[in-house]
């Protein structure tokens, strides 16, 4: 049997609200969990109740959930990686964990504090729950298609940005003629893509995967309308993404702004041998 309550612990961006509106829909009560300086107040204003947290303040997250028989949680939304660095006020139990954790990367940080939570007795659930809609799909989306030299670049980027996703550094590259402009790592994909783009100076290709084994419960690629602004911004020229592995946000207006600025905008499956099926 569903629990009828369920938390979120909320970052940045519109992600907690389209889930909120979801799982009220599937008869959902919603505790939300939101941060500082991340989570837009209008999260917090649409759950039956909230708090606001600290980065690292795991041990009042868990006593928030307790307190309302929360049982299920998900993490929805953008934590601004560089926070971990300047804005962190983590309590005992936040700080005890964060010392247990020998590499300070993503999916390591992610993944020792879903077993915390879990020890606790709150499972953690895909992200994707109610949203699968969401999912980016396979095929180009916009008008125009891909030329031979950008499928060459796709490819080159492809290979790339699945390296840098083994070592859990990013999940997206910006390339330009089989040369590597741009790695995504802390800083996050507009700036990766600002940076790759000024390198490139235009027709900048950007390439964005799930890392190998990804934990669909946290952390999945999301691109939208800010990742096609940044592209065109240092007039790239693609936008490539592994379908069925990352979140897409506002696909009509996305795909209309890339239209505008003749940015390619397309969804890749990797198949079995290796080779990518648009």
């Amino acid at each position: 049997m569903q629990e009828r309550h369920i938390g979120i612990i909320a970052g940045g961006g519109q992600f907690p609200l389209l889930f909120i509106e979801a799982a009220r829909a599937a008869g959902r009560k919603i505790f939300v969990a939101a941060h500082r300086s991340e989570t837009d107040e209008a999260v917090a204003a649409a759950a039956d109740d909230a708090c606001w947290v600290k980065l690292g303040q795991l041990g009042r997250i868990i006593k928030f959930f307790k307190q309302h028989g929360v049982r299920e949680t998900v993490f929805l939304g953008t934590i601004t990686k560089t926070q971990i660095f300047r804005d962190v006020m983590p309590d005992l139990k936040g700080l005890t964990l964060w010392n247990k954790i020998d590499v300070k990367q993503d999916d390591a940080i992610l993944r020792a504090v879903a077993a915390a939570l879990e020890t606790e007795g709150i499972k953690v659930l895909e992200s994707t729950l109610y949203l699968e809609h969401l999912l980016f799909p396979k095929g180009v989306l916009t008008r125009k298609k891909p030329t031979k030299a950008q499928r060459a670049d796709i490819e080159f980027g492809w290979r790339n940005a699945r390296a840098i996703g083994r070592l859990d550094i990013g999940q997206c590259v910006v390339v330009r003629d089989c040369a590597v402009m741009a790695v995504e790592a802390i800083e996050g994909t507009d700036a990766a893509i600002l940076r790759g783009g000024a390198l490139a100076k235009e027709q900048a290709v950007v390439v964005k995967l799930r890392k190998p084994n990804q934990d669909f419960r946290f952390d999945l690629p999301a691109t939208g309308v800010k990742t096609v602004e940044s592209i065109r911004q240092v007039k790239g020229s693609v936008l490539a993404v592994e379908a069925g592995q990352s979140l897409l946000f506002d696909r009509n207006e996305m795909v209309r702004i890339a239209e505008q600025a003749g940015i390619v905008v397309v969804g890749i499956e990797e198949l079995a041998d290796g080779s990518l099926d648009y």
